[in-house]
């Protein structure tokens, strides 16, 4: 288990500025990777996550619960197949491009639960909950079913509330400490995919 990327991003209008009609509409899930494979610079990661990282809606992104986002590298094969697919353009997502800051690979939303303890390098984070993509999500891949697909896919991710801060760097090996096991993020998609489906609540 690995880190392969940490990124970072600013809020700014989550449509660009050719679309004035959404020009209000501010996000920060457009993450550029600033530690990876071939520069493993270290970054500053404190008690609301990576520095100099944004959120624009802090009620559901960000915060102490919600400090850091996680995604398996495994699952880029899935989304630039879906893309090229739905787009009709041929798509190579980049790490950072699903939001996330954490990209890593070895570890999946079937093996990690609410409350294990992930150590990176010299840090070590809790699991909180799964991230619940929304229609920015959408806006950011150009494809209106890219919330409904992460919900049904399972491939989800997660965040992590810091329990010490410090340095780290891409390339830093993970290692799973297990919590309670009670409930694993791929239950929690479960739950959040019924709730979706039986309300029909779809951004």
């Amino acid at each position: 288990m690995k880190l392969l990327s940490i990124s970072s991003g600013k809020v700014m209008p989550l449509f660009g500025n050719h679309h004035p009609d959404y020009k209000s509409v501010p996000s920060a899930i457009r993450k550029i990777s600033v530690s990876n494979l071939e520069n493993t610079e270290k970054i500053q990661i404190g008690k609301l996550g990576i520095q100099g990282d944004e959120q624009a809606d802090l009620s559901v992104h960000g915060g102490v619960e919600k400090a850091i986002y996680v995604y398996p590298a495994e699952h880029y094969a899935f989304w630039n197949e879906l893309l090229t697919r739905e787009t009709k353009k041929p798509t190579a997502l980049l790490h950072g491009d699903l939001g996330e800051n954490f990209t890593i690979e070895g570890l999946l939303e079937t093996e990690v639960f609410v409350g294990d303890k992930l150590e990176i390098g010299e840090l070590q984070f809790a699991v909180t909950k799964l991230r619940e993509p929304c229609f920015k999500f959408n806006a950011a891949l150009g494809y209106r079913g890219a919330a409904k697909a992460m919900v049904q896919s399972g491939y989800s991710g997660w965040y992590l509330r810091v329990l010490n801060t410090g340095m780290i760097s891409a390339g830093e090996k993970i290692r799973l400490i297990p919590g309670p096991r009670d409930t694993s993020i791929a239950q929690q998609n479960q739950n959040l995919l019924a709730k979706r489906n039986q309300r029909d609540l779809w951004d």
